[in-house]
């Protein structure tokens, strides 16, 4: 009886504590025809559990501490197993004495061509180049760990930015798209080297203030907290100033605009008139949405 309650408690202890992520993974094919479905409906699978299984980092998550994603796989064209694809990335993390979950990252990759044979096995060497599937997959989950810990300890994130790099520069010979430098500044070769550049610190350490600093302060005092989200802002702000209408800015902003429009549009009255002058002049393109906050 002793052998079996101890055998228990160490089942139970064991399955207290998980892997980094927590992953929903959505691949939509409705754009192709004549072909089985079945391959989709496996790859979805496979990359669920590629994702919320493999071990990214050394540290130990709790059930509770894992990160909430999500990754939409949109399939343009399919042909013998290669796939022309696009992949949305999303993650939110909670909020300190709520129920709210907050937006922390989103990004829309339309660099992402991949072959995939159904059923065959998914591992991540980080020493080798073996699928762009695995390899960009495995880049985003570094992503959303590293800006994740960066939103709970200022520059907290490097190790798992690193590590991003890292797959970018392996990657980077294989010929496929968004690994190297090119006209177009909105890929993964520019993500990852602007999150690590100084010239964008401030990006990293707006991304601290705004969450540990402001919203986690929310149920504390409301005024207070959006005064540090402004004072966020204002962080933000310097990196417009070096490189305006940056890729990360837009990054930034496709997963806050909802979020700060709500934040100021009700409760405790702060200065809004410098925060909208502000916002309107490093994110213009959403201007529209600037214009709903009012009192």
């Amino acid at each position: 009886m002793r052998n079996w309650i101890l055998l228990i408690l160490t089942f139970l202890s064991l399955n207290s504590f998980a892997q980094e992520l927590n992953c929903s993974v959505s691949v939509n094919y409705s754009q192709i025809t004549n072909v089985n479905p079945q391959i989709f409906k496996t790859l979805e699978k496979q990359v669920t559990e590629f994702m919320n299984n493999t071990k990214w980092t050394e540290k130990t998550f709790k059930q509770n501490e894992r990160i909430n994603c999500v990754v939409f796989i949109t399939v343009n064209g399919f042909d013998s197993n290669n796939f022309d694809a696009t992949i949305q990335v999303q993650s939110s993390r909670p909020i300190y004495n709520s129920t709210y979950s907050s937006p922390v990252f989103n990004i829309n990759d339309k660099d992402f061509k991949f072959r995939y044979v159904e059923f065959e096995n998914m591992y991540f060497n980080p020493n080798s180049f073996d699928s762009n599937l695995i390899s960009v997959l495995a880049f985003y989950a570094n992503m959303i760990i590293g800006i994740d810990a960066d939103t709970y300890q200022n520059m907290g994130g490097a190790k798992y930015l690193d590590a991003a790099l890292a797959i970018a520069n392996v990657a980077q010979s294989s010929g496929y798209e968004g690994w190297v430098q090119s006209e177009k500044r909105n890929t993964r070769y520019y993500l990852i080297n602007d999150m690590l550049s100084n010239t964008y610190a401030p990006f990293r350490e707006a991304m601290y203030q705004y969450h540990l600093q402001g919203l986690d302060r929310m149920a504390e005092n409301q005024k207070t907290a959006k005064e540090k989200v402004i004072a966020s802002i204002e962080t933000l702000s310097k990196v417009h100033d070096v490189r305006p209408n940056s890729f990360l800015m837009r990054v930034f902003f496709d997963a806050k605009v909802d979020e700060l429009v709500s934040m100021y549009s009700g409760g405790p009255n702060v200065d809004i008139v410098q925060l909208t002058e502000k916002l309107n002049r490093i994110s213009p393109l959403n201007s529209s949405k600037w214009s709903n906050i009012k009192y």
